[in-house]
């Protein structure tokens, strides 16, 4: 049976970090919240757990989650041949509602979907995130609602869409905005906004001039999928 914890406050969000972690552990979706929307997440390494959150969503594998992650370190861990603009742009806004879709580390042991051999990576700017991501490790998360329904701002909007396959609900109050992250394709040169989001096109182009605005044609990448993720 699902699991509703407070992690607004302070005394109580201990408790849900720690059933959380079980959750996670065990292979079952939490949901989480984040600076843009409320995500369902899971173990980025575990195909199991990550096909659970696909079925939970009513998603495929064509459509494959991001990975959140708690430090800039980590991309370095999952990414390879990374470009200078990417850094920048991670440094520049993470923590923040920035999605960049990079090159997978081919090494690595796990299966996210048809990634086509990319991994989009973010690093949300919310502290209860962050502890979980920090704690868990990697996640594979995507908005918290069934494919074809609105993001959900809130863990209550999340619960009702998706029931008991989510373990654990973290709420931490009503998130102000259904605006997803911000997705910027960072596989090709120049780097291209593949999706409009948190961060608008003016302050990407301030931080890294030649980033490229959406085109009509999506980019070939994970970020085909237009449906809102974290």
């Amino acid at each position: 049976m699902s699991e509703t914890y407070d992690v607004a406050d302070p005394h109580t969000r201990p408790e849900g970090l720690a059933a959380a972690l079980q959750a996670v552990h065990s292979g079952q979706p939490v949901v989480l919240p984040t600076d843009t929307v409320y995500g369902i997440g899971v173990d980025a390494f575990s195909t199991t757990a990550v096909a659970v959150l696909l079925a939970a969503k009513g998603r495929s594998r064509a459509m494959p989650p991001p990975v959140l992650i708690a430090r800039h370190a980590v991309m370095d861990a999952l990414a390879t041949e990374i470009p200078d603009a990417a850094r920048q742009l991670a440094e520049t806004f993470w923590p923040g509602g920035l999605t960049l879709i990079l090159q997978a580390q081919p090494s690595l042991a796990w299966d996210l979907g048809q990634t086509r051999g990319t991994v989009a990576l973010r690093m949300p700017a919310d502290e209860v995130a962050l502890e979980l991501l920090g704690t868990v490790g990697p996640m594979a998360v995507s908005s918290a609602n069934r494919t074809g329904q609105p993001a959900a701002t809130t863990a209550a909007a999340a619960r009702e869409m998706l029931a008991e396959s989510v373990g654990v609900y973290l709420d931490a109050g009503a998130r102000d905005t259904a605006a997803p992250s911000t997705i910027v394709d960072c596989t090709v040169e120049p780097p291209q906004t593949v999706r409009a989001g948190s961060i608008p096109l003016h302050e990407l182009q301030a931080a890294v001039p030649q980033v490229r605005p959406m085109q009509p044609e999506p980019s070939p990448t994970q970020a085909d999928d237009s449906e809102a993720q974290t």
